[in-house]
Order: C-alpha cells, then structure tokens, then sequence
C-alpha cells in the first residue's frame, strides 16, 4: 500500500504532460482564415507548403500556427495628390482585398503580416498619384470619375499582383476639391447648361418656323395652280351649272338667261 502513492507520482506526472502537449498540438482554424505553420526546429515557414485551412488540425507542440484572414476585406484610403495643373486634391477610396491563399507562406516569408501596410496601400497611392495627375480639376469632380477609379484599379492591380495580394476593386467614395475651385466648376457647369437650352429652345424655335414657312408656301403654291386653271370658259360652264341647280329649287325666284356681263344668268328674286 506504501508504493502506490510513489506509483500513482510519476503517472499524473505523464498524464499532466500528455494533456498539455495535446493541448500544444490542437490548433483550430477558424472559418474565413488560414494560417502557416512556423517551424521552430526547421527554417520557419516553408512557402511551399500549403495552408493550414478552417478546422481542427494537430501540429508538434514546438511549432505555432501564424494566423491569415482570407475573407475579402476592405480599408478605407484617404489620399492628397495632384491633378494636371497641380492643384491639390483630396481622394476618400477604400479598396476591398485579400491575402492569395495558394501562397500564403511566400506572402509571409516576403512581406510578412503587415503586408497591407509593406505593399497594398502605397501601391493604391502611387496608382492613385499617377492616374490623377492626368486630369483637370473639372474632370475629377464631374465627368471622369469613373474612369479613374478603373484607372487607380488598374495600375494598382498590375504592381500587387506579383506579391500575392488578390485586388477585388478599387472604389472612389468622394473627390474633395478646395471650395474656391469647387465653385467656379459649378458655375461653369450651370452655364453649360443654360447654353444647352437656349439652343435647344432656339433650334425648337427654328424648326417650327421652318414648319410654317413650308406649310405657307404650299397653300400659296396651291393657289397658284388653281388660279392658272380656272379660264374664263370654265367659269362659264360653272355657273350655267350652279344655274342649273337653282332653278330645280323649289323656292321662288326670277332668272334672266344672258343678262350678265359674262352672259351668266342672273337672279332677281330668290324668297
């Protein structure tokens, strides 16, 4: 009975250690992120080795897991830059991102877990400086800025695409120009457009005169033709016709045959 206590020692002892090299070995990965594994007996992180994916894995007690979110993540990016007559601009972006996965050790062993800060947001800015300085103030802050924002996509897609960076987009929340500038533009803007009507109006003005003068002229040409086709001999023949048909009317009347200056009839009474 005395040894048991000096046996029942050294097993809590292994089991004491036993639970706390599994609990060393477990590693969860949660949903929406990998992780790499870092070798302390080796060389660190193998970037050939894939990564540790969402779920439970076992690993030597010795080695750590670095954890990597790989979900599409998003940063706003507030930058100033220049536009082509050298104002000062100020950009409000956000760029929506993720970690390449498939090479997630290389992404860690060459630019480390502050790669968003070593790699993505001075590649936006040095695309966001060179597209700007193509355009006028006017065309930042109204028509081109679409177009800028697939421009900054672009440019930042080709530096970021080597360094294991996936790039989703590039968006442009809002383009600050200085007050001063800001207004000119919309004065301009509004002047345009004033323009834009009175033209419209004017052209509107012009067809419809043009409608009217085409509308007179075929009512005089009309005219025309029917005054050059009426000969006298025409009009005789009318009026014997119209004669004619005043004398079947049953209301009384006195008619002179070839009393009038053209020898038409002529009416004396008609009750």
């Amino acid at each position: 009975m005395d040894k048991l206590p000096k046996i029942g020692i050294p097993i809590l002892i292994v089991a004491i250690a036993v639970i706390i090299l599994i609990a060393k070995s477990a590693v969860t990965i949660d949903a929406g992120h990998a992780a790499v594994l870092y070798k302390t007996l080796g060389n660190g992180v193998d970037s050939q080795d894939e990564a540790l994916r969402p779920g439970f894995h076992l690993i030597a007690p010795w080695n750590r897991v670095i954890d990597y979110e790989i979900r599409l993540q998003e940063v706003p990016e507030t930058m100033s830059v220049l536009s082509s007559n050298g104002l000062d601009i100020k950009l409000d972006a956000s760029v929506q991102y993720m970690p390449d996965v498939n090479n997630l050790g290389k992404l860690h062993n060459e630019k480390g877990e502050s790669y968003l800060t070593r790699v993505l947001q001075p590649a936006v800015r040095s695309a966001a400086r060179s597209v700007v300085g193509r355009y006028t103030p006017e065309q930042l802050y109204s028509s081109k800025r679409d177009a800028i924002q697939n421009e900054i996509f672009e440019e930042t897609k080709k530096i970021v695409e080597d360094q294991y960076i996936i790039l989703e987009r590039v968006l442009i929340r809002d383009v600050k120009l200085p007050s001063t500038i800001k207004e000119a533009i919309e004065r301009k803007l509004k002047q345009e457009q004033e323009s834009l009507e009175y033209e419209f109006r004017l052209v509107t003005a012009q067809k419809e005169a043009e409608k009217v003068r085409i509308e007179a002229q075929g009512k005089a040409d009309a005219n025309r033709i029917l005054s050059a086709s009426l000969t006298d001999k025409i009009l005789q023949d009318k009026g014997i016709e119209a004669t004619m048909k005043l004398s079947e009317s049953p209301n009384s009347k006195v008619i002179v045959i070839g009393s009038g200056d053209s020898g038409l009839p002529i009416i004396l009474g008609n009750q």
